[in-house]
């Protein structure tokens, strides 16, 4: 009787035995659940399988997000073309054409806003894909300039915007006999000339009368006078033309006055 009782006691614990060395293999065979981590930046508890974002990675991902996927409410912005030779140089004519602003242009400050300018346009200064575009630009300043430093340039230009035309007609000349004697006159005594030394009286009368007719133009453009401006316009394009031909005076050299 006491044997059997032995024996069956030991069967119990080999069954208990081997129950516990499954339960002890399939616990150990399982992904032991991580305990919760804790965040620095929030003090909020989270899963260690799950990385907090770091904030260079955030910002990343939106820095790309706000590449491909611009506001579609907000469009593009592109720079302003010129309208008018004024509109390069907002600077030094910042109150545009006449009769809004001045006929008068201070050369210098001219000059400097246009170095200024080419320094940014220039084409060696931009990419092979943006070159045709500087290029074009660049020219565009010149063109300005060119034009505006020039008072008789700057007059035919701005009558041009208003739709006279007395840079290429031919017919725009004034009816006064005074003048056209003053220009003959001009023409002899330049052919006439045996020396500079002869010429340098010439010169002087010939700049005032330059900055006479740049006064009138002045005044013209305040008024808005587009008729007086025009006749000023020839007239001054007939002192331009004396002005020339006393800088390229040569001794036998024939005069050519282009009206």
């Amino acid at each position: 009787m006491r044997s059997s009782i032995i024996r069956q006691r030991r069967q119990v614990l080999d069954t208990y035995s081997v129950s516990t060395r499954r339960n002890i293999t399939t616990s150990s065979s399982r992904t032991p659940r991580p305990l919760p981590g804790l965040c620095h930046a929030c003090s909020k508890a989270y899963s260690q399988t799950q990385t907090p974002s770091s904030p260079q990675r955030r910002f990343q991902s939106f820095h790309a997000s706000a590449q491909t996927s611009p506001n579609t409410n907000t469009p593009p912005t592109t720079p302003r073309i010129p309208q008018t030779h004024y509109e390069f140089f907002p600077k030094t004519l910042s109150a545009g054409p006449p009769p809004n602003g001045p006929f008068h242009i201070d050369v210098r400050e001219l000059r400097r806003e246009f170095l200024q300018l080419q320094a940014v346009a220039h084409p060696d200064r931009h990419s092979h894909h943006n070159k045709i575009r500087a290029e074009a630009t660049s020219a565009r300043i010149n063109e300005a300039y060119k034009t505006l430093q020039s008072p008789l340039l700057r007059a035919q230009y701005l009558l041009s915007l208003r739709g006279v035309n007395v840079a290429d007609d031919e017919t725009a000349k004034v009816a006064d006999p005074d003048l056209l004697m003053e220009v003959l006159e001009a023409r002899e005594e330049i052919e006439g000339a045996g020396s500079e030394e002869d010429l340098v009286e010439l010169k002087r009368v010939n700049e005032e009368r330059i900055e006479r007719s740049e006064e009138v133009l002045e005044r013209a453009f305040r008024e808005d006078d587009l008729g007086k401006a025009g006749d000023e316009a020839v007239r001054l394009r007939y002192w331009v033309n004396i002005r020339e031909s006393l800088h390229a005076w040569e001794e036998g050299k024939p005069v050519v006055l282009a009206h």
